[in-house]
């Protein structure tokens, strides 16, 4: 049969990942291998005959193997952040507060150490932050099932592969972002929760100070997903025999910095006018790095002899630690979204054994506290 330019197949990725070569399942199909070939590469359209051979040999329906590409659905969504004007864009997507949030898959937000792969594709409009995107799979019920959550922590993503291997039809999507990013990415809609670790001096709350201004009287919650050792990264062994901030300076030291709204960030900030050290005097502060790996990376490359972590991220680089305060990271969670099955499912792995024994083996962080609410706002 000729040529269906509509029509889509998974031929060849189910028939590898069942290790079969082509001839192998055109034996099996009682077909040439020509055949195989041809239907793989789009090349033929094969007879209802020949799809059912097909299927029952792969062992699948026949719908897990054929589309039509003019089936797949189509949705309008909201752009989470801007893009150039008529840029073909690989996005993710999410349903937040009774709309669809599309999340572009460009740059470092394309990778988490493998390519993330997409649920859909479209084309950005002049003068709108909407986008038409035209869905990869037919399957809505991911995209439903699909919780977002903005924040810097690393061990965000030891909990959300936890709770996805407890909870197999719900999907956790890891948008990094430092405190104040998150907590603004969860104002606009773009995400269900937002992971914060600030800390007031002027109240001595962690959190809740930030977090009443910027919702401006929406109602939320502040579940703690545990308290962490923030302080400075060394390289190995301390060869400058730093112990304070205040020996960044009198050693000549000089660091890496992170950007405004973090955390880590605003410690070390805080850190320096507690010790009358201005800004300046540390080389390096305007030396600006994007999470927590970018800051321990620099340090073991030697671009830095210092930078402000937490100590779970020094041990895993074999990093040297000066614990310098214990901050409480919060997820920050409105109140309509509780009511969510996809976020009651995540938030009640908090205290399952699997995420907690993750947690424990990490180090440098006392989940003693894991899922209590600890303000409401």
């Amino acid at each position: 049969m000729k040529q269906d330019s509509d029509l889509r197949n998974n031929l060849k990725s189910i028939r590898t990942r069942l290790g079969m070569s082509q001839q192998d399942l055109a034996n099996i199909a009682n077909v040439t291998r020509q055949t195989i070939s041809g239907v793989e590469s789009g090349q033929y359209a094969p007879s209802v005959a020949i799809t059912l051979r097909l299927a029952k040999a792969l062992g699948c329906q026949v719908e897990d193997l054929f589309w039509l590409e003019r089936d797949l659905p189509e949705i309008e969504a909201v752009l989470a952040k801007p893009v150039p004007n008529g840029q073909q864009l690989r996005v993710s997507m999410a349903r937040v507060g009774g709309q669809w949030i599309a999340y572009p898959l460009i740059g470092k937000d394309a990778f988490r150490q493998d390519m993330i792969p997409a649920d859909g594709e479209g084309k950005t409009c002049t003068g709108t932050n909407k986008i038409r995107v035209r869905l990869l799979d037919d399957n809505l019920d991911t995209l439903h099932n699909t919780v977002v959550i903005a924040g810097c922590a690393p061990v965000i993503s030891l909990w959300a592969r936890a709770t996805e291997r407890w909870h197999p039809q719900l999907r956790v999507q890891y948008n990094f972002a430092n405190s104040m990013a998150a907590l603004h990415s969860l104002c606009r809609g773009e995400a269900h929760i937002a992971g914060m670790h600030l800390y007031d001096p002027e109240t001595g709350e962690y959190n809740t100070p930030f977090v009443r201004d910027v919702l401006a009287g929406r109602e939320a919650v502040l579940i703690t997903l545990g308290v962490w050792e923030e302080g400075l990264l060394l390289k190995s062994g301390n060869p400058m025999g730093i112990r304070t901030v205040s020996d960044l300076v009198a050693g000549g030291a000089t660091i890496v910095n992170r950007e405004i709204g973090s955390g880590s960030r605003m410690l070390l900030e805080q850190t320096l006018q507690k010790e009358q050290i201005p800004f300046d005097a540390v080389q390096g502060f305007d030396n600006i790095l994007k999470s927590h790996q970018d800051v321990a990376q620099a340090v073991v490359r030697g671009v830095a002899d210092a930078g402000m972590s937490t100590a779970s991220v020094a041990t895993a680089f074999g990093l040297g630690f000066i614990p310098l305060h214990r901050s409480r990271y919060d997820l920050v969670i409105f109140k309509e979204y509780l009511e969510e099955a996809p976020v009651q499912q995540l938030l009640s792995t908090l205290g399952h054994r699997m995420v907690h024994s993750q947690f424990e083996i990490l180090g440098g962080y006392d989940i003693s506290k894991i899922g209590e609410v600890v303000a409401t706002v």
